[in-house]
């Protein structure tokens, strides 16, 4: 699987004239976006900190190699490629946590083994979040975080840093990369986001080939409208917390 910088396959952007406009555009409202929120919820990380190192042992920060896709020019065209980067989130979890609950999880979300999944949320209905009932791992201040969403805060920075967008697929682990088959890997040929179409159409509570289709929708009509109208659908979502988790 490309997760070394290597192109991916089938996968060229070819509308260089438009796509030179709607990148500039983007990384612009990106870095816009990005301070602007970032100086309205500065004041409350503190607060944020503090309840994290109050409640469990370890660091504030959490950082974790993900995977995202990186637009290149290659010969006549520009083609993407996956490479690694360090996402930020505020910690979650305690610092003990297994990895490998994780990496069960994300298999059987990836294939499609819904026995195992259901072990993972007793009576799980459609609609109903693919996410583990119960996970000792988390926190109980992490609990309220993620249900906020208080936890992505941090990747303001991976946007100023240019490793994300505000808009675009979430980015995943490198073990999730290696599960990819063509299809799902064509949902890497976009800039990682902090939100999406996946998450303002569901969040946890749709499955792995629904997210992936709801990626490649959103790579087939990417704009700068597009990225706003999902940046507006976000907030109601956030709000509501479903899906949350």
């Amino acid at each position: 699987m490309p997760a070394d910088g290597r192109a991916l396959p089938g996968v060229v952007d070819d509308h260089r004239a438009r796509s030179r406009y709607y990148y500039v555009s983007k990384r612009l409202l990106d870095v816009a976006i990005a301070v602007v929120a970032g100086v309205l919820v500065l004041p409350f990380v503190p607060f944020v900190a503090l309840a994290i190192k109050l409640d469990s042992p370890g660091p504030v920060l959490f950082r974790q190699q993900r995977m995202r896709g990186r637009r290149v020019r290659r010969g006549d065209g520009d083609v993407w490629e996956v490479v690694p980067f360090s996402l930020l989130k505020f910690r979650t979890m305690h610092v003990d946590a297994d990895a490998e609950a994780h990496r069960a999880y994300m298999t059987a979300y990836i294939v499609g083994d819904e026995e195992y999944l259901a072990t993972l949320r007793s009576g799980r209905k459609p609609g109903d979040s693919y996410r583990p009932e119960s996970d000792p791992r988390i926190t109980r201040v992490g609990a309220v975080l993620r249900k906020l969403s208080i936890d992505e805060i941090p990747q303001l920075w991976n946007v100023l840093r240019g490793e994300m967008s505000i808009v675009g697929p979430r980015p995943p682990v490198p073990y999730e990369v290696e599960l990819y088959d063509e299809r799902a890997l064509g949902r890497m040929a976009a800039p990682a986001g902090i939100t999406g179409l996946a998450q303002v159409r569901g969040r946890c509570t749709v499955g792995f080939d629904e997210m992936v289709a709801l990626d490649l929708e959103y790579i087939a009509r990417r704009s700068i409208l597009t990225d706003l109208k999902i940046l507006l659908l976000t907030i109601p979502v956030v709000l509501s917390r479903k899906g949350a988790g």
